[in-house]
């Protein structure tokens, strides 16, 4: 009997099942043979006694390897050069974790050199380097949309977007010009600036980090109304990549209101006098920013007028309406012996040419 080891020699040709017929289709070459595992006793060995019919065979090694285990063999080191290659060229960069910091604050109030010119609002518009203007949030144009070294297109897209989102709450929205609402603003930060707003909000400091103003313009409703709702505006956006994974963007713009006193009564109750306000801001943005369209607030620069020197504009902005003047007693002293946060109490003068003209 032949094992599965031993294939047959062939039948006679003529038998049921022999010949071309029967075979044609098996090819027993030597790597089949070679490959049996079990090997049939010759007679002389099957004479002894007890003698097994078959014996089992040692797997055979053969000097090569089959074609699969090659390639296989092949596959895994061209995978391992690649990894090697790819990680020389390309190595990989951790994902930092990085906290926000906290938001730095300058405001520069700017008094008048006389009175406050008064009128109605539109023709103290068209006397003013206001003029040409756009109203309201058209005029908070997008530069032109260009991808860095690591952001596309569209994440540059929706940082400049959550950056004018953020300066129309901060600047435009009535609600917070006067004093009732934040959470508009509120909901563009970054979280780990929130407990250094909610302070400004709730306890307004001119220490350079929690004065209100800083985060948004805000008047006091208890003086100040809005004369004309479509508030003048002009500026510009400007973004770069300052390093690997971080957006930052720079705005500077001039909002011009007008303003009438909050309980004005008598024949002058409809005369307005214009405000003046230019914030640059710095932002930063990293990719969690971009997914969430929020921001971080780094850098508020604020110069304003016309005020006096004097007023505290921490917590709200403090006009001088039409016909008032600017205190003589300059601003408020510093004092360099005082310990804590250092402040610095800074004031400019309102150009003449800032002012309508009469």
């Amino acid at each position: 009997m032949a094992g599965r080891g031993d294939p047959p020699e062939g039948t006679p040709e003529g038998l049921p099942g022999g010949g071309e017929d029967e075979y044609g289709s098996v090819v027993f070459d030597e790597s089949f043979v070679r490959a049996a595992r079990v090997q049939e006793f010759s007679a002389v060995e099957r004479m002894g006694e007890h003698a097994p019919a078959v014996r089992s065979l040692p797997v055979w090694k053969g000097r090569r390897a089959p074609r699969q285990a090659v390639l296989l063999v092949l596959l895994v080191v061209i995978a391992f050069g690649t990894a090697i290659y790819l990680g020389v060229r390309h190595p990989y960069q951790p994902v930092t974790v990085r906290q926000a910091e906290q938001l730095r604050i300058t405001l520069v109030p700017l008094a008048p050199q006389g009175r406050v010119p008064g009128g109605m609002p539109a023709e103290l518009y068209a006397n003013s380097p206001a003029e040409q203007f756009r109203v309201g949030a058209s005029g908070i144009t997008m530069p032109a949309v260009r991808r860095t070294e690591h952001f596309s297109e569209g994440q540059v897209m929706t940082a400049l977007a959550t950056t004018k989102d953020y300066l129309v709450e901060s600047s435009l929205d009535p609600d917070v010009l006067t004093g009732d609402e934040v959470q508009p603003v509120r909901l563009l930060l970054d979280p780990d600036q929130l407990p250094q707003f909610d302070r400004s909000v709730a306890a307004p400091a001119s220490d350079g980090r929690h004065a209100a103003t800083g985060w948004l313009v805000r008047f006091d409703p208890a003086k100040v109304a809005l004369a004309d709702p479509h508030v003048r505006v002009q500026g510009t956006l400007v973004v770069t990549e300052t390093e690997v994974g971080t957006l930052e963007i720079t705005s500077d713009h001039t909002f011009v209101y007008a303003l009438r006193p909050a309980a004005a009564s008598g024949p002058r109750a409809d005369e307005a006098s214009l405000f003046t306000v230019r914030r640059e801001l710095h932002f930063r943005f990293d990719r969690d920013d971009l997914q969430h369209h929020r921001l971080e607030v780094r850098v508020s620069y604020l110069q304003a007028g016309p005020q006096s020197c004097s007023s505290d504009a921490s917590g709200t902005l403090r006009p001088l309406l039409a016909g008032e003047r600017a205190a003589s007693d300059g601003p408020a002293g510093t004092d360099p012996y005082a310990t804590g946060p250092a402040t610095a109490a800074l004031c400019g003068v309102l150009a003449p040419k800032a002012q309508p003209s009469s």
